[in-house]
Parts: C-alpha cells; sequence; structure tokens
C-alpha cells in the first residue's frame, strides 16, 4: 500500500534537491509548484488542463472555502476532490495569512483569530482545532499547520511574540491532527516556521517545530513585501534550520527569479497566484522575461507567446490574437494567458528537476537569469 506520506531525495546539487513526495492521492515532484485554487477551482483553467500542464498537487484555502460554499457542505458533497474533480494531491492553506491581510476584520487571542466574514459580516472564529478541522472537512491530502502571520516591517518584540504564538498553535493543530478519526484521506501535517528575517527567531521557531514533529515544514511570513534581496537573506539560513529528510516548503513565492533562487537555497515546494492572476490582467512569462499582451506593438505580432514553449496556446495562436482577446476583454483571452503560464511554470520546474539530477543548477540558474533578465517586461 503507498504510504500516507513519504519523502525521497533522489539527488542533490549544492543545497539544491530533487525527489518525490508519495502520497495516497499520487507522487509530487519536487520542486513543485502547486497553482492555486482558491475556491476550489484553478482560475480559467480546467482540473485536467492543470494536470496536462505538469502540475501534481494544487492550493485551497480554509478561509475562504470555510465561508463558501462551507467545509460540512463540501464533506457531504464527498470532499475538495469530488467537489473539483481534481483527483491529485491538494494542500490546504490554514487560514493564517488572511489573519493578516483581513487584519481590519479580525481580533486575534490566544483562542484563535474572530473575524467577521468578508463576503457577509457573519461572524467566526478560526482556532487551530476549527483550522485543523476544516481542512479533515475538505479532505485535504495536506494539511497546514495554523499560525499568526505579521509583517516583516513589525517590531522584533511583535515578531517574537507572534512567532511564539504561532508555535504554540501548531502544538495544538499537531494535537487536533492527532486527535481526528483517522486518516482514511491520508493526510500528512505541515508545521509553519515563523520568524521574519531574524536568523534566531528562525531557530528558535524551528527547533519548536521539530519538537512537536511535522510531516514538513514551511517557511511562512516571507514574499508579504520584503524584496528579493531580503527573502534571499533569510532563505540563506532558514532552510538549513529545518529538518533535511522532510519537504521544506516556501509559501506563496513567486516570481520565475524568486523561485530559482530558493531552490538554488533548498526548497522544494511553492504556491503562488503570480501565473493565475497574470493570466487574467494580459501578462505572460516567456523565457525573456514577462511580456504585456495589452501593448500595442503585438496588435499583428505573428509569433507565439513564447518560442521554446511546449504549450497548447503557443501551438495554436498568435501573440496578435491574444492580444486581441485581452484587449478586447474576452473570456478566451484571460483562459488561454493562464493555461500558458502554468505551462511555464511547471516547465521551469521540470527543468529544475533534471538540472539538479545532472549537478548543473549552477549554469542552468545564471543562464536562466540572464536571459530572463536580458529585456525588462512592461511589468516585472
Amino acid at each position: 500500500m503507498t504510504p500516507r506520506f513519504a519523502f525521497s531525495i533522489a539527488a542533490t546539487d549544492g543545497a539544491a534537491r530533487t525527489g518525490v513526495i508519495a502520497t495516497r492521492r499520487g507522487e509530487i515532484r519536487t520542486p513543485a509548484f502547486m497553482p492555486v485554487g482558491t475556491a476550489a477551482t484553478v482560475k480559467a483553467m480546467k482540473p485536467g488542463d492543470v494536470a496536462a500542464a505538469g502540475a501534481d498537487i494544487i492550493l485551497g484555502n480554509t478561509y475562504h472555502l470555510m465561508l463558501r460554499p462551507g467545509a460540512e457542505r463540501v464533506a457531504r458533497l464527498g470532499g475538495l476532490h469530488a467537489l473539483m474533480g481534481w483527483q491529485r494531491p491538494i494542500l490546504t492553506d490554514s487560514g493564517g495569512y488572511q489573519v493578516m491581510s483581513l487584519a481590519d476584520l479580525t481580533q486575534r487571542s490566544e483562542e484563535g483569530v474572530a473575524f467577521k466574514s468578508h463576503l457577509d459580516g457573519s461572524r467566526h472564529l478560526l482556532s487551530p482545532e476549527r483550522s485543523i478541522a476544516i481542512q479533515r472537512l475538505l479532505g485535504s491530502t495536506i494539511v497546514m499547520a495554523f499560525d499568526e502571520l505579521v509583517p516583516t516591517t513589525a517590531t522584533r518584540d511583535v515578531q517574537e511574540a507572534a512567532m511564539e504564538r504561532s508555535m504554540r498553535w501548531a502544538r495544538r493543530s499537531r494535537a487536533a491532527f492527532d486527535a481526528g478519526e483517522g486518516h482514511a484521506e491520508g493526510n500528512a501535517i505541515f508545521g509553519i516556521q515563523q520568524g521574519a528575517l531574524d536568523e534566531g527567531l528562525r531557530a528558535s521557531s524551528a527547533d519548536a517545530l521539530i519538537d512537536i514533529g511535522f510531516d514538513g515544514y514551511a517557511i511562512g511570513g516571507l514574499a508579504v513585501g520584503e524584496g528579493q534581496a531580503a527573502m534571499f537573506g533569510c532563505l540563506d539560513f532558514a532552510p538549513g534550520q529545518l529538518p533535511a529528510d522532510r519537504p521544506r516548503y516556501l509559501m506563496g513565492v513567486g516570481k520565475p527569479t524568486d523561485i530559482v533562487g530558493a531552490v538554488e537555497r533548498g526548497v522544494d515546494m511553492f504556491d503562488c497566484v503570480l501565473p493565475t492572476r497574470s493570466g487574467r490582467t494580459g501578462q505572460a512569462f516567456t523565457r525573456d522575461g514577462p511580456i504585456n499582451l495589452r501593448n500595442a506593438r503585438f496588435a499583428e505580432d505573428q509569433a507565439p507567446l513564447d518560442a521554446t514553449c511546449a504549450c497548447p496556446v503557443c501551438a495554436g495562436w498568435s501573440r496578435a490574437y491574444l492580444h486581441h482577446l485581452v484587449r478586447s476583454g474576452e473570456i478566451l483571452g484571460a483562459m488561454l494567458m493562464t493555461e500558458h503560464n502554468i505551462w511555464f511554470y511547471q516547465a521551469l520546474m521540470a527543468d529544475l528537476r533534471a538540472a539538479i539530477a545532472e549537478e548543473r543548477l549552477t549554469a542552468f540558474a545564471n543562464d536562466f537569469r540572464t536571459r530572463y533578465n536580458a529585456e525588462k517586461g512592461e511589468t516585472a
């Protein structure tokens, strides 16, 4: 029988690793990028097309799904996999990010976070126990511990207090997970390291998480406006503070060059809304950098988005047609642009896995950055 959860490293190159996470829902090749399906859909994409692009796993969001359609309803309908027609692994964010992003609607306490729904104003309490229960109802393959996220610009005292509370919540999350009714879905649980950009706080957080024990470990609290240089400075030490034999997941990252740099520093898993959000707003990712299809210079450009791309969009339609769809606000434009971007991200991950396996990651990464940054697109 396939194990509930197992991680094996096939090859390393410097700090980078490539391997496989085995779950009862299927294997996840690492380094892996998870398209974001916040509300039980990867926006503008059908599940089969997400899989065809090469994605082994997608991400859902506890906060949004608990409000609509509701975790108990999802469970009655057979779970998130059945509801959305995606049979591969799903990781669910615990809702901790919304604690920060919707701060004006929340009140924090040791018990959890009380908040008003941004949809209808109804009142809810999201605690470690409730977060884990919701994720179990959804049928998530990988459950995330509940944490408290604060901006990297917060004072050290605030960062330390939030980190310490996150570690108390991590212990409660683990206890709630272990007390759940079996592991029929094959669930695993990841802890989340906090501590902003502070090496000492990160080390304390890692030590607390290791003491509790998790199937994998996420690096939280980054990609919230601190900039790439600061993020990489943190990643120079944060992954190494976590167990080498467990997956390391950098939450909410990111731009292609962010991902390449993080893989070089030992990160195994990523998620970000960028490829889907950019697709809906007319931005395409290419090996030569991002391009904005709203720009008039593409109106008669008969080339594909990226001549090196194997996706169905690049095989079937020109930049000129996509420019027309985007400028006209046609739904098909958002669909095709998103599909291309998902393929681009998955192709990048495949290239990174191959480069690590062949011990040529440094050369690949340098070549990628040089070409990608050669001509800055209309947006970064």
